[in-house]
């Protein structure tokens, strides 16, 4: 295939001393709401097919710029990761005629063991078996296959449980090292039943390393109900 796509740089504050974690509420709405309008405008050229937002904060998140920012990237295909999440997804409702990820959230909130956080719109879990220690997950209560077609006022629910996650976090961890990425589908129309949409949120803690690489298992030392836990005491 050509090499097309599209690579942007989304500068998060003017002032280089700031981070995602201090920025008050509406800078991180404006975050989001210029998130959902590059999205919406790279659709709009059909050699793209899929558009990734993600974050690194920190050197060991893979950040070469210190300043606060975040990037897009439009990519001509749909990444295999991507692909074998819709697909899970699918499977799953076609099995239970229900989307895997309402079933999450539905049982979380019934469980309450890894809820770190919830607004009226959003939640934030440590998901069940996670990969990483601390890995956090923000999921829309109501099912939505993408990010940018929310109404909106949700946005600023969103930015609302993003921001206290993040210094829920920071407090917990000392500001530590981060990635990001919004998990959003390429197809809403095709997906709309299965998939929903939602970020998740991984802290660099551990060292991906030989067993990890070469089996695709993941070790974490620390169960998700305690990081739960830590992150619902940081107030």
């Amino acid at each position: 295939m050509n090499g097309v796509g599209a690579h942007e740089v989304v500068v998060e504050t003017p002032r280089h001393e700031e981070t995602l974690v201090t920025l008050p509420l509406k800078n991180v709405k404006n975050i989001l709401l210029a998130y959902r309008d590059r999205i919406i405008d790279l659709r709009r050229d059909p050699r793209l097919r899929h558009v990734l937002v993600f974050k690194n904060h920190g050197v060991a998140a893979g950040a070469s710029l210190e300043h606060s920012h975040s990037q897009i990237i439009a990519l001509p295909i749909v990444p295999k990761r991507v692909t074998e999440e819709i697909e899970g997804a699918k499977t799953y409702f076609h099995y239970k005629d229900r989307c895997v990820f309402c079933d999450i959230i539905r049982q979380e909130l019934q469980q309450k063991h890894r809820i770190i956080t919830e607004n009226r719109f959003f939640v934030s879990i440590a998901p069940f078996a996670s990969r990483f220690p601390f890995e956090t997950w923000i999921l829309p209560k109501t099912h939505s296959p993408d990010f940018e077609h929310m109404e909106v006022s949700q946005y600023e629910h969103a930015a609302q449980i993003l921001s206290e996650t993040l210094n829920r976090m920071n407090r917990v961890l000392t500001d530590p090292p981060y990635n990001y990425v919004i998990h959003t589908s390429s197809s809403p129309e095709i997906d709309a039943d299965h998939y929903h949409w939602h970020i998740e949120i991984m802290p660099k803690l551990t060292k991906v390393a030989g067993f990890e690489w070469g089996t695709g298992f993941y070790i974490n030392p620390t169960p998700p109900e305690e990081a739960a836990e830590y992150m619902r005491e940081a107030k």
